[in-house]
């Protein structure tokens, strides 16, 4: 495996999942969602490099070198053909370890991913990076999710116990400054998007503050679009039923 890579494993069997986080989230994202995909099937829930218990792992910066150390990680497992899905980050991730192996990916269910224009919101999620106490914590995922919504307390907790370790503010920083450069993202072509061979499916909220609904308009025809009204960027928080039902119909 890549050096200090880490996923948080359960269940056994069938086809094995794989969870990726967004940014400046950790494997205890998809702490409501892993354990029902788990209930007949292997699911790896990473830390993704620079995150969390990878926060010196290979692959820190680019999306491609994290893709890359993924399906390095996956060969070192002996994963040879895993359903893929990823949130924000974790979904550019996603389709570039896709276009990378696609012979690994059986399926990929991306949840309001980057990487699918080039308008982010640098500036909040610049915020959310140096952020110091639990309260600038919540702020950040509050903003980052619809009105109205608030964070669960102990999902807040869950986080700072990760944030705040030794190093991880300056991880944070390197990161961020990696996917936003000059307040812009990296955009993946849609004809390199349009030749995976494997089903695709993208889960996105009209609501998101972060990264635009407006950027799922010219998806692969091939491709299947699951709109949430009115729900902000944090998916996984806001719709858990509608993502663990999206990436379930993936896997079947």
């Amino acid at each position: 495996m890549s050096p200090g890579l880490y996923a948080r494993e359960k269940g056994a069997g069938g086809a094995p999942m794989v969870l990726l986080h967004g940014f400046g989230g950790h494997h205890g994202d998809w702490t409501d969602i892993q354990p029902d995909l788990a209930r007949d099937r292997l699911v790896l829930a990473y830390d993704l490099p620079g995150h969390g218990r990878s926060r010196d792992a290979a692959g820190t910066g680019s999306a491609g070198a994290t893709a890359k150390a993924i399906v390095a990680d996956l060969e070192a497992r002996g994963l040879t053909r895993v359903h893929l899905a990823g949130f924000s980050m974790g979904g550019a991730i996603a389709v570039l370890t896709a276009l990378r192996a696609p012979q690994v990916v059986a399926s990929l269910t991306l949840l309001a991913p980057g990487g699918f224009g080039p308008e982010i919101n640098a500036p909040l999620l610049r915020r959310f990076a140096e952020a110091a106490s639990a309260d600038e914590l919540r702020i950040g995922l509050d903003e980052m999710s619809a009105p109205g919504f608030s964070t669960l307390t102990r999902d807040v907790a869950g986080l700072a116990a990760i944030r705040f370790a030794p190093g991880m503010r300056d991880s944070m920083l390197a990161v961020v400054a990696s996917i936003t450069r000059d307040g812009t993202q990296g955009e993946i072509p849609r004809a390199m998007m349009a030749g995976l061979p494997m089903p695709v499916s993208v889960v996105w909220g009209t609501s998101d503050p972060v990264l635009p609904y407006a950027q799922s308009a010219g998806l692969p025809a091939s491709w299947t679009l699951h709109t949430l009204p009115g729900v902000g960027h944090m998916v996984l928080n806001e719709a858990r039923r509608a993502v663990t039902g999206a990436i379930r119909r993936m896997a079947r």
